[in-house]
Formats: structure tokens, sequence, C-alpha cells
């Protein structure tokens, strides 16, 4: 019996990456952090010469994909985690308007806002300029998806879908071998300049308290989701949310939505969720129902705008929220899939030039969320069971009932004849 080979999670790695950022930051010499710091730039450039290219990929297949199928069934179903999503990310901001300031007094930004100036500078950089900005990216992305959804398995659109399908492939490889396995090497090199500058410890200060309200927050969305669909369904929520546990550990363990349809696939047969129907929401819910993952985002940007004193309001979050919930529909089932898809949407909040995908504000969001990434994906995979329970209801008491009743009168309607 051959022995399973010990594989470091990506969280762990993250935690190393910034403790050993930290140690270079504090302890060598300005000329070797630069190298730390050089390399974590040349990512960044990468990185913002992929993120148009994920766009396109992820958004045109969700597009198309999401489309197929179920009629009445998709549109509800959409609506429901479209909602979810929208409803998570705003409470998430109220609470974090509210909470958070009292962490963050102005003797602590004061001591931020003086670090800024005292950053490091790569070596050296190179001019990789993407192929598209983030904007068009999704422009084309939203057209070419909407197209390839009323034109596959017609006379022409499965060309073009199969090449996007290979497409999406590609940009799929790239992320998992090369973006996620060198993320630690961006985050340390983001907290090697952070320690030489002096940010580093006033902002960890912060961030302990941030991270307990915002696993909080997921935790309570997950209580509310099901007692609204055991209020629905007629079923006892605390059994719901007992079922829902082995589908909560696995996406604690394996941070991947995609990875958990299996396990949650079984929740759902336990929580009496139709054959038909489970199989439809929970893979669909998989890629587009977001609370977890909004509720993080949403809570460390508005920290973020508060480290840095930059303007944060209702007005400005909404906006960002109803955006995000829509691009989230390209999030890859991988850790850390749904703060990339955000990233070219972060300008909304933080601005043109403080939202750089490649900025160090930018950079902290990615530190922050990946940390906390495991506690969202489990949300979002427990939220889709309870989308599941609400759908069923709706299937078997209005659709079936309808579908039966309309079967019924058609022997009548021919016998009156």
């Amino acid at each position: 019996m051959e022995k399973k080979k010990f594989k470091l999670g990506l969280v762990p790695k993250l935690i190393i990456a910034i403790i050993i950022g930290i140690l270079i930051g504090h302890f060598t010499p300005a000329a070797f952090s630069r190298v730390i710091v050089t390399a974590s730039s040349l990512f960044s450039t990468f990185l913002s010469f992929v993120i148009p290219l994920m766009i396109l990929a992820y958004v045109t297949m969700g597009i198309a994909d999401l489309s197929q199928g179920a009629g009445k069934l998709l549109l509800i179903t959409v609506l429901i985690a479209y909602a979810s999503t929208l409803i998570a990310g705003s409470c998430s901001y109220l609470v974090a308007d509210n909470l958070f300031p009292g962490f963050m007094n102005e003797s602590a930004l004061d001591q931020i806002a003086a670090t800024a100036d005292n950053s490091l500078e790569p070596y050296f950089s190179l001019p990789l300029e993407p192929l598209l900005d983030t904007l068009p990216a999704v422009a084309l992305a939203f057209i070419v998806g909407l197209c390839l959804s009323t034109m596959r398995g017609k006379t022409m659109g499965n060309s073009l879908y199969n090449g996007m399908s290979d497409f999406s492939a590609i940009i799929d490889k790239v992320l998992h071998k090369v973006i996620i396995p060198l993320l630690p090497l961006y985050i340390c090199g983001t907290f090697t300049n952070m320690t030489y500058s002096g940010q580093t410890f006033v902002i960890l200060g912060i961030l302990w308290k941030v991270f307990l309200v915002v696993i909080a927050m997921h935790l309570i969305c997950i209580v509310v989701q099901f007692i609204i669909a055991g209020v629905i369904s007629h079923k006892n929520p605390l059994r719901l949310i007992k079922n829902q546990i082995p589908g909560y550990t696995t996406a604690l363990g394996t941070q991947s939505s995609a990875a958990t349809i299996p396990v949650n696939l079984e929740c759902a047969k336990a929580d009496g969720v139709c054959e038909e129907i489970r199989n439809f929401v929970v893979p669909l819910c998989a890629n587009i129902h977001m609370a977890g993952s909004m509720i993080t985002i949403t809570a460390c940007a508005t920290a973020v705008c508060l480290m840095h004193q930059i303007p944060i309001s209702l007005g400005t979050i909404v906006p960002f929220i109803m955006t995000l919930g829509i691009a989230m529909v390209a999030s890859p089932g991988a850790p850390g899939g749904s703060i990339m898809t955000a990233l070219p949407f972060l300008y909304m909040v933080f601005g043109v030039e403080a939202g750089d995908p490649d900025g160090p504000i930018c950079a902290i969001m990615v530190a922050l969320y990946i940390t906390q990434d495991s506690f969202g994906t489990a949300c979002n995979v427990s939220g889709d069971n309870a989308i599941g329970v609400i759908v069923d209801t709706i299937y078997k008491k209005f659709i079936l009932k309808t579908e039966a009743v309309s079967s019924d009168s058609e022997p009548s309607a021919m016998a009156a004849e």
C-alpha cells in the first residue's frame, strides 16, 4: 500500500509566505529585500496580463453554459442565488462599516499613512501590456457568451463554443499551474515591502479582529439561509444544518466549490431534495452562488478602505456588489478564484489608482481574502443546498402540480370534442 504524499494546502503556504516576508523585510538588507519585491512585481505584471484573458474565458463559458436547459427552474435558481449574494454583500458592508472603525483608531491610521513613502522599488520591470483592458474583456465576454447560448446546437455556434471551451481550459491550466502556485511569492513580496516600510505590524494588529467578524458573518449567513429554506419547505432548519456538515467540512478542506459538489449532492439527498433538482441546482449554484465570498470580499474591501483612508459608502459598495455578483459567475472552482475574478473591479471601491490590480492595496486584498477563503467557500456551498431545498419545494408544489393539472385536463377536453 502506497503512502499518500503530504501536500501543504494553499492557506498554510500563504501563512508561511507572510511569515517569511515579514522576516525578510525586518532582518535582511534592502538590496536582498528588493530581489523578493522584484520577483513579486514580475508576477504582478503577469497577473495583470492574464486577468482580462481569464475574464474573457470564464465569463463567456459561464454564460454560454448557464443558459442551457431547465427553463423556469433556471430563472428561479439564478434569481435566488443572485439575491442571496447581493443581500449577503450589503449586510457585510453594514456590519463592517459599523464595527471596523472601532478596531482602527486614528493613531494606527496615522502610522500607516506615515509609512506610505518608505516602500521598496523593484530592480526592473517588464513592459507586458494586457491584450485587453478588463472592461472591454467583460463586455466582449457577455456579447460572445449570450450569442453562444442562443446559437449553440443550431447551424452555427458549435465551433466557436468548442474553441472557447478549449481556451477556457488553457486559462484554467495557467491558473492552476502558474498563478495559484506563485501566489505565495506574490504575498511574500508584498509583506516584505510592507515590513520594510513599517506597515505590517500596524496592519496585522488590526486584521485579526476583522477575521473573527467575517467568520461570524459566514456562520450567521448559513443559519439564516437554512431557516428561510426550512420555513418555505416546512422542514426542520436544525436538521438541514446538521445534514450540511459533511459538505461544510469538505469545502473547508478543499477550498473549492467544484470539488465539494459530490459531497454536496449527498447532503441535498439527505435534505429530501429530489434527484433531478439536486443534480441541476447543486452544480449550477457552485458556479453562480457566492454569498460567502461576497461577505469576505466586501468586508475586506471595507477594512482596506478604512486602513488607507479611502472614502467608502453604501452608494459606492452596492454597484460593486451588483457587478461582482454577475462577474463571479466567472469564478473558477479553485482556491482564490473569487478574489482573482474580483481584482479587475476593485477600482469601483478603491478608485482607479489605488484599485490597480497589480498594486499593493490589491495585493493586501488578495492576502486578506485567501486567508479566509475556506470559510467563504464553505458558506457558499452550504447556501447552495439551502437554495436546493427552496427550488425543490417550488418544483414539487407549483411546477409538477401545474403540469399534472394540465395533463389531467387534456383527456377531458378531448372527450368533450
